[in-house]
């Protein structure tokens, strides 16, 4: 009896540790992979509104589809001037102008046309990711465009593309989940990540370049 009674004891101290070092470890893994997986998102989420202000460029509006800013991205040529060579010193006191320069042959300044995407993105960057949440591919960013009126009485243009919590952290801790989505509930912040808004004029900022 005492044998069984030790085996239990030793169990139970076992659990106990487990439970007390589960208690610490948890919300330190949680977070841990919470910036992992931020991080990565945060990332793809800038790419959208760098493709989505060259998009309002051209259009005079944001894309209000990863359909349409993959075309725009894939199809779409933006202008770039080619610099080669400089004014001298001597040059500029002399009152020569940089039109003068590149008739003369001086300078060279040739105007190209490349790739929307090789301008916003990179050369390399792939189009087709771009609406997909990194790590969780088979999930997409919401994406939403509005009109808003700014306090001068301007029109302004918005979009938001924007991902929660739920699809990016619901395999972690649930208990840890629903007290994190509690806290930003509480402080009337989006439980997620989120760049844009159509609901305020916010220059396109990122919810985590706001805290």
């Amino acid at each position: 009896m005492k044998v069984v009674l030790r085996i239990l004891l030793v169990a139970a101290i076992a659990a106990l540790v487990y439970m007390c070092v589960q208690s610490i470890m948890s919300p330190i893994n949680f977070e841990k992979q919470q910036k992992v997986r931020e991080k990565a998102i945060a990332d793809r989420l800038i790419a959208i509104r760098d493709a989505q202000i060259g998009f309002r460029n051209q259009y005079g509006h944001y894309a209000g589809s990863f359909a349409d800013l993959q075309k725009f991205l894939n199809e779409y040529k933006i202008p770039f001037l080619v610099k080669e060579g400089e004014l001298t010193d001597d040059q500029l006191k002399a009152g020569m102008t940089e039109k003068e320069a590149v008739a003369k042959g001086i300078i060279r300044r040739d105007t190209t046309w490349i790739l929307a995407k090789d301008t916003l993105l990179g050369r390399n960057y792939d189009v087709a990711s771009i609406g997909k949440v990194p790590g969780f591919e088979s999930n997409a960013f919401s994406l939403d465009t509005a009109t808003l009126t700014s306090p001068s009485g301007y029109t302004v243009p918005v979009f938001e593309a924007a991902v929660p919590y739920d699809v990016y952290l619901g395999d972690l801790d649930k208990q840890l989940l629903i007290n994190l989505k509690d806290k930003m509930t509480k402080l009337n912040r989006y439980n997620g990540l989120r760049v844009g808004s159509v609901t305020e004029i916010n220059n396109n900022a990122g919810n985590w370049e706001q805290l």
